[in-house]
């Protein structure tokens, strides 16, 4: 049993024996008297004197004992009883771990917080008595009663765990509820600690934040918790919640008949707090910071290059050796703080009910075509399958026509002959085309090879990046679509999927570790958070190095390839503007159309410097338009941002 049960037995347990001890004496001694009163009845008047005398001393005896048993045969049951009314424990709350970036930078830390709370168990056990502290405390605090009486009823009102009333209120007010609250039972102002979290965008889908907890947390987390207790709901608070949360300490405290603590009894019972362990992340602050403005930044141009409504993308830089995450944004986000500080029902809804979800973590849980930016894995396949090699190259044409079907390429390559190298350069459609479904003198790979090579690049499934909400993508094939869709899969549907159209949905971080292959030779490593842990006194508790889901399963020669053709986007194809940085980068650009095709996502993935990969970078702008015009120019400001800051960004 935990410290906390531990303390409420005790105390249970003395107040039933010394109840049980009294009536126990209480019944002897009315037995006794009425016994001897009855035998005065049955004498004679002559005898009654003496009688009376007998009785007199009977009772004189049962006195005497009486006393003698209180104070020296019970006294110490009876002095635990009084004891029990003045001395109770004091839970010693325990530091949450802080959270902060790879070189100490604050980003989630604790600050003092008032609260007004009552202890159950010394509440009025009368429940019209009740009724009218709780109106007081309603008039005192502005929470409704129903919310007051469910807090309580839901602890039980034997609970010597402190029930929170009202959270978050100032130094001043809790002096003013200190004089408010005089001569209520039960009740008092708690001083806690609650979480403050950096105002830096994107964030907030990376740490999250805490919030009271809940029957049903409990029934996830186990009964060490307190009903007074904060716990991780989302993000990183969540994922390392049994880190952060340390370990509460108790002590005895002598209170008087106003609650007021009048001293802390030392004593052997007592326990220390333990602080939660602390989290050093791998991502940057102030590269997160140029990330956030960068991108920002792209959804504004953008919103003047379509003319319609662009709000929404993800921008994350990824070590591409340790698959540390460097910085990690997706808009539009929230202000975290509003949760730690127990976010009304009007802001909530608020929330909750933006078009905009300012709520979801679109690096993770947005799923996406990834147009043309999936072209690396289809030009892994085809060199790996043997359906291509680097020599094979012809003249494209503008458009594949089968039938009354076009499947056209986003711009005439038919004056020149392509081959993988450059049809990656020039993202050529028609070429692609042919690589997955077949045209001219190559064949095809097929939807199944197509499917193979997508999951080997670790499409279709969680990045197991260390947060709790990620979504896996969607592989379309023959299969899932006689299923779904009730109908044969077509040469077409073959097309489409080939160029990142079609059925296929990713999330940007899969396809940032997908370049992340190309960029490290060859391994799938997962995205990574947390860099390490420690405990109060800098102690390291756990590192994380790299987690290498799969390696060696391409040839370096294919990758060699794909690689060229990435440096040939930026040298000569459609990325060039980035060719003016004066470090090496290596890139593919790409234009998803959705609704119809109505609208097209902008999107662009690189990796630098070319010849000793260091950084991957992954963009994409919801609705944005071409990912050459957009997207490429949100990475080059995080490049430069990078390149500039290095030494300071990887404390060298």
């Amino acid at each position: 049993m935990d410290i906390f049960g531990n303390f409420s037995k005790i105390n249970t347990d003395r107040y039933r024996h010394n109840i049980k001890k009294k009536k126990e004496l209480d019944f002897s001694f009315s037995e006794t008297v009425h016994e001897s009163l009855g035998k005065v009845e049955s004498k004679t008047v002559l005898g009654s004197f003496f009688s009376i005398k007998m009785v007199l001393l009977a009772v004189f005896c049962i006195l005497i004992w009486r006393v003698f048993s209180l104070q020296i045969v019970d006294g110490q049951y009876n002095r635990n009883l009084a004891e029990g009314n003045r001395i109770r424990p004091r839970i010693v709350e325990a530091m949450r771990g802080l959270i902060v970036d790879r070189n100490g930078s604050w980003l989630a830390r604790n600050k003092p917080e008032f609260s007004l709370a009552v202890y159950p168990s010394d509440l009025p056990r009368k429940k019209a008595d009740r009724e009218v502290l709780y109106q007081k405390l309603v008039e005192i605090s502005g929470v409704s009663i129903d919310d007051i009486r469910a807090s309580v009823e839901k602890a039980g009102l034997s609970s010597l765990d402190m029930v929170i009333i009202k959270e978050n209120v100032t130094h001043d007010e809790s002096l003013l509820l200190e004089e408010k609250i005089v001569g209520l039972p039960g009740v008092f102002v708690a001083k806690q600690s609650m979480r403050e979290y950096l105002q830096l965008s994107g964030l907030a889908h990376l740490i999250g934040y805490t919030g009271l907890i809940t029957a049903d947390d409990i029934k996830v987390a186990g009964n060490s918790y307190l009903m007074s207790d904060k716990i991780g709901k989302t993000g990183l608070e969540k994922m390392y919640e049994n880190f952060l949360r340390g370990i509460h300490g108790v002590e005895e405290v002598e209170v008087n008949s106003k609650n007021t603590v009048t001293q802390v009894i030392v004593n052997d019972s007592n326990k220390d707090p333990v602080a939660g362990e602390d989290l050093t992340l791998y991502l940057d602050k102030g590269l997160q910071a140029k990330t956030a403005e960068a991108l920002n930044n792209g959804i504004v141009s953008a919103k003047e290059f379509t003319g319609m409504d662009v709000s929404s993308g993800v921008a994350i830089v990824m070590d591409v050796n340790t698959g540390g995450i460097l910085s990690y944004v997706s808009l539009p986000d929230y202000n975290n703080n509003l949760f730690a500080t127990r976010i009304s029902n009007a802001d909530y809804q608020k929330l909750a009910n933006d078009e905009n979800k300012p709520m979801l973590n679109r690096g993770t849980s947005g799923l996406y075509p990834p147009g043309s930016v999936s072209k690396i894995i289809l030009a892994a396949a085809g060199l790996s399958e043997g359906n291509i090699t680097p020599f094979t190259a012809f003249n494209t044409p503008a458009a594949i026509t089968i039938g009354s079907y076009v499947f056209p390429d986003w711009k005439d390559h038919s004056y020149e002959s392509t081959n993988i190298v450059r049809a990656i350069a020039e993202s050529n459609n028609v070429f692609f085309y042919s690589v997955g479904g077949g045209f001219d003198k190559i064949v095809g790979l097929g939807i199944d090879k197509i499917k193979k090579w997508w999951s080997l690049f670790g499409l279709g499934e969680k990045t197991g990046i260390d947060l709790p909400a990620e979504e896996a993508g969607l592989l379309p094939d023959v299969e899932w679509k006689q299923k779904v869709k009730n109908e044969p899969w077509y040469i077409g549907d073959t097309y489409h999927v080939s160029i990142g159209q079609g059925d296929l949905l990713v999330t940007p971080l899969q396809m940032l570790r997908a370049t992340a292959v190309i960029a490290n030779g060859g391994k799938l490593i997962s995205p990574q958070l947390v860099k390490q842990i420690t405990d109060s006194k800098n102690n390291i508790v756990k590192e994380f190095g790299p987690r290498i889901e799969r390696e060696n399963f391409i040839d370096p020669a294919v990758i060699q390839t794909i690689a060229e053709g990435m440096r040939l986007t930026i040298t000569d194809g459609s990325a060039r503007n980035l060719n003016d940085l004066p470090f090496s980068v290596a890139g593919k650009t790409g234009t998803a159309q959705f609704l119809n095709n109505e609208k097209t996502h902008a999107w662009f993935e690189c990796y630098a410097p070319y010849e000793k990969p260091e950084i991957a970078i992954v963009v994409m702008i919801d609705g944005g338009g071409g990912g050459h015009e957009i997207a490429a120019p949100v990475a080059k400001d995080i490049l430069s941002y990078y390149f500039a800051n290095r030494e300071a960004i990887l404390g060298q």
